[in-house]
C-alpha cells in the first residue's frame, strides 16, 4: 500500500514538473516566422498608411476655434493620400448590430446614425444604398453635375455613411447645397447639422477629403466585440472599480497632465500642432500601454475584470486594422490616411506592420 501511494505520489510530481516545463516551453516560444520582414517589394506603388493619433474634438473646450486646425490640415493635404479612413462604424456593421438588440442596443444608440429617413425617401434599404453608392462610384464622372452629388450624398445617408454625405455636401459650390435629387428638406438640414458637428470626422476628415477631391471617406471602426454591462450591480461596480483602480497609476497621471497643458495652449501660434505632435510622439506608445492596458492586464481581480477589458481592446483594435487592409486590398497602391483617438496609435501600427503589402509614414515629420 505504501508502495503504490509512492509511486502516485511520484506520478504527480512528474506531471506537475511536466506542466511546469510546459508552461514555461510556452512562455518562451517565439515563431521563426515574421510577416514585417517579408514585404515584398510588390510591383507599382506600396500601400503606405499614415495613423495619425488625435484628441477626440468633441471633449475639447466648447470655446475652441475650428479655424485653428488650419496649420494641421494643410500639413495633411500636403502629404497628398488617396483615401482617408476614420473612426466610426460602417453603416453595414450597425446594420448587422441591430439584428442582436440584446447585446447591442448602447452601441447602436451611441455609434450608429440612423438612416430610415434617408433609406425611405430613397426606397433603398442599408445594404442596398451601399451598394448603390459603389455602383455609382464605379461610373463616376470626372465632372459630376450638382444633382449627382446631391444624390450620392443622399444615397450615402442611407447607407448610413453620414461622413462620406458631408463629403459629397462639401463637394458643392455653397449655393447647391440644397433639397433634391432624393435629399429631402429634412436629409439637407441634417446634413449641415453634420457639417458644424464638434468631431474628428466633421472637422477634419470630411473638409480633408474634399480639398483633395476624394469622392467618400472608409468608416473602420468596429464594436462587433461590444458587449452588454452586467445586470448584477454589485458585479458592475466591482468590474468599474477594477478598472478604475488599474487606471490610477502615475503613467496616466503624466497623460492627464500633458493633455492640460496641451490644450490649455491650442490657442497660442502652432497650439493645435503641437497637440498633434505630442500624441503622435514614440514615447506615446509605452506611456499608453503602461497608463491603460498593461495597467489592466495586472490588475488582481478573481474575475479576470482587466484581462476581458484588454481582449476587447486588442480584438476590436485588429478589426479596425482588417478594415483597413481590406481597402488596401481592394485598391493596391493606396496613400492611406487614418485618423483615430491617439490610444488606438500604438495598435494600429503594430498590427499594420505584420501585413506584408503595408508600409508606415511617420507622423512626426508630417506634422513639422
Amino acid at each position: 500500500m505504501k508502495r503504490s501511494r509512492h509511486r502516485i505520489l511520484s506520478s504527480f510530481v512528474v506531471l506537475a514538473a511536466a506542466a511546469t516545463a510546459s508552461l514555461a516551453g510556452a512562455q518562451d516560444y517565439r515563431p521563426d516566422f515574421h510577416p514585417d520582414q517579408l514585404k515584398g517589394p510588390p510591383p507599382g506603388e506600396p500601400n503606405t498608411v499614415l495613423v495619425l493619433g488625435t484628441a477626440h474634438l468633441s471633449g475639447l473646450p466648447a470655446t475652441f476655434d475650428f479655424a485653428l486646425l488650419a496649420p494641421l490640415m494643410d500639413r495633411l493635404e500636403a502629404w497628398r493620400p488617396t483615401a482617408i479612413a476614420t473612426e466610426d462604424l460602417s453603416g453595414l456593421q450597425c446594420d448587422s448590430l441591430r439584428r442582436y438588440p440584446q447585446r447591442y442596443a448602447d452601441t447602436i444608440d451611441t455609434y450608429c446614425s440612423d438612416p430610415t429617413a434617408a433609406g425611405e425617401a430613397l426606397g433603398l434599404d442599408v445594404p442596398a444604398a451601399n451598394a448603390e453608392a459603389e455602383r455609382m462610384l464605379a461610373d463616376w464622372p470626372a465632372a459630376p453635375a450638382a444633382g449627382q452629388r446631391r444624390r450620392l450624398a443622399a444615397v450615402f445617408l442611407a447607407a448610413g455613411e453620414q461622413g462620406s454625405a458631408l463629403v459629397q455636401w462639401l463637394r458643392l459650390p455653397t449655393e447647391e447645397r440644397r433639397s433634391g435629387d432624393g435629399l429631402t428638406d429634412d436629409l439637407a438640414a441634417r446634413l449641415d447639422r453634420i457639417k458644424a458637428r464638434r468631431n474628428e470626422t466633421d472637422q477634419i476628415a470630411a473638409p480633408l477629403a474634399a480639398r483633395l477631391g476624394l469622392e467618400r471617406l472608409w468608416s473602420v471602426d468596429d464594436h462587433s466585440a461590444d458587449a452588454a454591462d452586467p445586470q448584477d450591480p454589485v458585479e458592475l461596480k466591482a468590474r468599474r472599480d477594477a478598472i478604475m483602480g488599474a487606471w490610477d497609476n502615475p503613467a496616466t497621471a503624466a497623460r492627464r497632465a500633458e493633455s492640460e497643458r496641451l490644450e490649455s495652449r491650442l490657442g497660442e501660434p502652432d497650439g493645435v500642432l503641437n497637440l498633434y505632435r505630442a500624441y503622435n510622439a514614440p514615447y506615446q506608445a509605452l506611456r499608453t500601454y503602461q497608463s491603460d492596458f498593461g495597467a489592466a492586464l495586472v490588475e488582481p481581480s478573481t474575475q479576470g475584470f482587466g484581462r476581458s477589458y484588454v481582449g476587447y481592446w486588442e480584438t476590436r483594435n485588429l478589426r479596425m486594422v482588417a478594415n483597413m487592409r481590406d481597402v488596401l486590398g481592394q485598391h493596391p497602391g493606396t496613400r492611406m490616411l487614418t485618423i483615430v483617438g491617439a490610444s488606438h496609435k500604438p495598435y494600429y501600427e503594430a498590427y499594420l506592420n505584420l501585413m506584408h503589402d503595408v508600409v508606415l509614414a511617420d507622423a512626426e515629420p508630417v506634422l513639422r
